[in-house]
C-alpha cells in the first residue's frame, strides 16, 4: 500500500525540459511526492522522510533505479536512471532556524541560518528571504532563479560571483536520506553548525561530522540518496548595480583583467567608494571577432555590491528578449521566432541580436532576486560550460576562436568567473574559476564545434573540468580522473560507500556514474 503523500506517476519515459534528450523509464516506478497532511510543519517534514526511506525500500524490492527530480532543467543525463524519477517539486517548506539550533562553535548567529526543503526554487527562497525583518539575501546566484535548491547545489549551478563561489559554496548542511532504514545529518566537522537540538528534531540515524563527507556529498547529482533539506547560510539584504559596456578590445588591458582579475587597466563606470565588484562577465560574438579591434572585440556585464537601500532601487523595463537577455535566451528567441532555423543561418542572425541584446544601457539596480529574474526559457537548444583556471582564458579565447574558423558554432559564447569551490566534484574546483559558456542551437554542428574545443584543450595541456548538468558527451572514467584527480575521485567514490549500503547504492547509480567510472563499491576504487 502506497502512503499517504506519495502518488503513482504511470510514466513509461521523460523529456528534459530544453528537449535534447528523452530518457526511457520503467512504467510505474516514478512518483510525485507531497508533504502528508496534518499535523505541525516538522511532523509533516518528518513523515516525508519516512516516504522517501518507503521509496527507497520499494526500489530495492523491486530492483529498480530512482532519482529524484526537480525542474529538469539539465541538458546532460547526470540526473536521471532508467528506473523511475521522483518529483519533488512540492516539497517546498522552509525552517527558521533559532538559537538552541545553532552549535556552540559556530561563529555567526541563527538569523544568518535557514532550512529549505529539497524542491523550493531559488526564487520562492528570495521571496521569502526578502519578507524577514531586516531582510536577508542568498550569497549568490545562478543566471536564473527556476532551480530546486537540491537540483542547482547538487550539479554545481553558477554565476559570475568571483568572491563568492556557486549555489553549493553557501550551503552548511545537509539531510540526507541514505537508506531503507537510514537518513542522516552532514555538516564540516571544521565549520559546526548544528546543535544536538536540530539534529534531534529531524530523528536522523546519525549525525556525520567530516568535511571530506559533507564535500563529497555537495556535488552528488542526486547518487547519494534523496537530499530531503538543505540550510543555506545568508547574509544581510544588499542590492546589486549592474553595468554594461561594449567595443572592449581584445588587448592587454581586458586580457589582464580576464587572466588575473586585475580590473585596474579597465574604465569599470560607476566605481564609489561604497561599492565592490561581485559579478565579472565577458560576451563575445564568435562571429564578429578581431583582436585588437574596438568593433569586433568584448562586451562586458559587470554588477557592483552596495548596501541595502530601497530607495535606489531603478530596475529597467524587459527588453524585446522574452527568454533573457543571456546567450541561451538569444537563441531561444531565435527557435521562438523562426518554424525552420538550420545551423547556416544561426551565425548571421546571432550578430543581429547581438547588436540588440548586447549593447551599453543604463545601470539598473536590485537585489539579487530582482536582478536575477528570469526563469522561462525554449527548447531545442545546447549549453556547454566548461571550467578553466582564469590565468587560461584569454589563451582559451584564442583557441576557441581558431575552432570557430574550421567549425563554426551556431551559437555564442561569454565568460564568467567565479571563486573556487571547496566540493569534492565541484567543477568550478580552481582557486580562480573562469566558466567558458557556449550556447547555441543544439545539432551536429555544435556537437562537432564542442568536440573540437575539448579535443584542443586537451592537445594544448588546459586542464579543464566540464559543468555535469550541461552537454558533456565526452566525459568517461578516464577524463573525470584527469579532471578532479585519482585521489579526489577515490575521496568521493569513498564518502559514498560510508553513506551507503551495497543496495542503497544499486537505487542511485545510474548509467552516467557507471560511464564515469563513479559507481564503484569499496572494494573496486582504484
Amino acid at each position: 500500500m502506497i502512503p499517504e503523500g506519495i502518488s503513482l506517476r504511470p510514466k513509461s519515459q521523460w523529456t528534459n525540459s530544453h528537449e535534447n534528450f528523452t530518457q526511457k523509464l520503467i512504467r510505474d516506478a516514478s512518483f510525485k511526492l507531497r508533504n502528508p497532511k496534518g499535523g505541525t510543519g516538522w511532523n509533516r517534514y518528518r513523515a516525508t522522510t519516512r516516504n522517501f526511506q518507503w521509496l527507497i525500500n520499494h526500489a530495492i524490492d523491486r530492483n529498480i533505479r530512482l532519482r529524484a527530480l526537480g525542474r529538469g532543467w539539465s541538458f546532460s543525463k547526470v540526473g536521471v536512471t532508467d528506473g523511475g524519477i521522483i518529483d519533488t517539486l512540492s516539497l517546498t517548506f522552509s525552517f527558521r532556524v533559532i538559537n538552541q539550533d545553532i552549535n556552540a562553535g559556530y561563529a555567526k548567529s541563527s538569523e544568518d541560518l535557514y532550512f529549505l526543503q529539497c524542491g523550493t526554487k531559488i526564487h520562492q527562497i528570495n521571496t521569502r528571504l526578502s519578507q524577514k525583518k531586516p531582510q536577508r539575501s542568498i550569497k549568490a546566484s545562478g543566471g536564473s532563479n527556476g532551480q530546486t535548491i537540491a537540483g542547482a547545489l547538487s550539479t554545481g549551478t553558477h554565476g559570475a560571483a568571483f568572491k563568492v563561489g556557486a549555489i553549493q559554496d553557501f550551503v552548511v548542511g545537509l539531510h540526507i536520506v541514505s537508506g531503507a532504514d537510514k537518513h542522516v545529518w552532514i555538516e564540516r566537522a571544521s565549520y559546526p553548525v548544528a546543535s544536538n537540538t536540530w539534529t534531534e528534531r529531524l530523528e536522523v540515524d546519525e549525525v556525520i561530522k567530516d568535511d571530506e563527507i559533507f564535500n563529497a556529498a555537495l556535488v552528488s547529482f542526486g547518487s547519494f540518496g534523496f537530499i530531503h533539506g538543505v540550510m543555506i547560510e545568508t547574509e544581510s539584504q544588499f542590492l546589486l548595480e549592474e553595468r554594461r559596456i561594449g567595443n572592449i578590445p581584445f588587448s592587454a588591458p581586458l586580457k589582464k583583467a580576464m587572466t588575473q582579475l586585475d580590473f585596474s587597466d579597465l574604465v569599470l563606470e560607476g566605481e564609489e567608494p561604497n561599492k565592490e565588484l561581485y559579478h565579472f562577465e565577458v560576451l563575445f560574438n564568435l562571429h564578429n571577432f578581431k583582436p585588437n579591434n574596438t568593433k569586433k572585440g568584448a562586451f562586458l556585464k559587470y554588477m557592483f555590491k552596495m548596501p541595502y537601500d530601497p530607495n535606489v532601487i531603478n530596475l529597467l523595463p524587459s527588453s524585446n528578449f522574452k527568454y533573457g537577455e543571456d546567450l541561451l535566451g538569444i537563441i531561444s528567441s531565435l527557435l521562438d521566432r523562426l518554424s525552420f532555423i538550420s545551423d547556416v543561418m544561426i551565425p548571421p542572425l546571432v550578430n543581429v541580436m547581438f547588436k540588440d541584446a548586447f549593447k551599453p544601457r543604463d545601470p539598473q539596480t536590485g537585489t539579487i532576486g530582482q536582478i536575477f529574474n528570469f526563469t522561462k526559457f525554449r527548447g531545442q537548444v545546447a549549453s556547454a560550460a566548461i571550467g578553466i583556471t582564469a590565468e587560461d582564458s584569454a589563451r582559451a579565447v584564442e583557441l576557441i576562436m581558431e575552432v570557430n574558423k574550421q567549425k563554426p558554432f551556431p551559437g555564442g559564447f561569454s565568460l564568467r568567473y567565479v571563486k573556487g569551490t571547496k566540493a569534492t566534484l565541484g567543477f568550478t574546483k580552481f582557486s580562480k574559476t573562469c566558466v567558458l559558456e557556449m550556447d547555441g542551437l543544439d545539432g551536429k554542428a555544435s556537437r562537432e564545434f564542442l568536440n573540437a574545443v575539448w579535443s584542443i584543450f586537451e592537445e594544448e595541456q588546459i586542464p579543464y573540468t566540464l559543468h555535469w548538468g550541461k552537454i558533456n558527451f565526452n566525459l568517461n572514467e578516464k577524463r573525470v580522473k584527469r579532471m578532479y584527480g585519482t585521489a579526489s575521485v577515490a575521496s568521493w567514490i569513498d564518502a559514498r560507500n560510508h553513506l551507503m549500503t551495497i543496495p542503497s547504492m544499486s537505487v542511485f547509480t545510474n548509467e552516467f556514474m557507471e560511464v564515469c567510472g563513479l559507481d564503484k563499491t569499496q572494494g573496486e576504487i582504484v
